[in-house]
């Protein structure tokens, strides 16, 4: 990230669901820091915003392959549902022994099986091991440049497309210009049964970052990521409601979410 002007000073990270990782004793810790309370960015989503999506798959130029897109969340639910009941017999470490066994590697992929994306084939277990996309070059560079002009900026993470229900108030966001669906999600979704809407509910389903801004401002940004060699594309608006709203009109269905 240095080349980018990122400069980065890890003090750790964090695993959601722990019971399928740690069998002893989970330690954690808390970093802080310190900023100038008018650089902090509060989201206040407004009426009449158009949302920028920077895709969550692909290879930006700081990358070295191919990503997923399966990003930081949804990772124990993926593997569990894609890959076959063997590699619970063959690594019983690699999950609680407390889980049903009637969720653990309920899948028929192999690791090794392989999926045609483009030119390109590439393992399972590369699409679900992806790296989370680090988006700080395009996000430091948006900074830059329309800071002031950002009404919202949220990640995708944690509760995958309803994520924005957290940091709204008397909106209703509507995303119906979605990216395609990644191949790695429609590969979760064969395999697990999954309905769809509980699958925008936990995953990114294509893109993972989403900028808030007055619509003259969006194709600005949008050049700013494809710079970086990731795509980008206004996904959705908002408008004014009474509570708060998220619908996803997409090719597998319309989803409510919220008041």
């Amino acid at each position: 990230m240095k080349d980018f002007g990122v400069n980065l000073h890890l003090a750790g990270g964090e695993t959601a669901d722990v019971g399928d990782i740690v069998r002893t004793i989970d330690v954690g810790f808390t970093a802080f820091a310190r900023m100038k309370r008018k650089e902090v960015m509060v989201n206040d989503v407004r009426p009449g915003d158009v949302i920028v999506g920077l895709s969550s798959s692909g290879q930006a130029n700081y990358e070295t392959e191919y990503n997923g897109g399966m990003g930081s969340n949804g990772l124990t639910a993926a593997r569990h549902d894609v890959l076959a009941k063997k590699y619970a017999e063959k690594y019983p470490e690699s999950f609680d022994p407390a889980l049903p066994d009637d969720v653990v590697y309920t899948g028929k992929r192999d690791l090794t099986d392989t999926i045609s994306i483009g030119d390109q084939s590439i393992t399972i277990g590369k699409l679900i091991l992806s790296p989370t996309r680090t988006y700080l070059p395009v996000m430091q560079e948006i900074f830059a440049q329309y800071r002031k002009k950002l009404h919202g900026v949220i990640h995708c993470t944690g509760g995958g497309q309803t994520k924005p229900l957290k940091f709204i108030k008397n909106v209703h966001v509507i995303k119906d210009q979605l990216f395609d669906l990644p191949p790695l999600f429609q590969l979760i979704q064969e395999s697990s049964g999954t309905n769809w809407r509980e699958m925008y509910q936990v995953f990114n389903m294509g893109h993972r970052m989403e900028f808030y801004v007055a619509p003259r401002h969006a194709d600005a940004i949008i050049k700013i990521s494809e710079q970086f060699g990731i795509e980008a594309k206004v996904i959705g608006k908002v408008k004014a409601a009474q509570g708060e709203k998220i619908t996803v009109k997409s090719k597998y269905g319309k989803f409510e979410y919220g008041l």
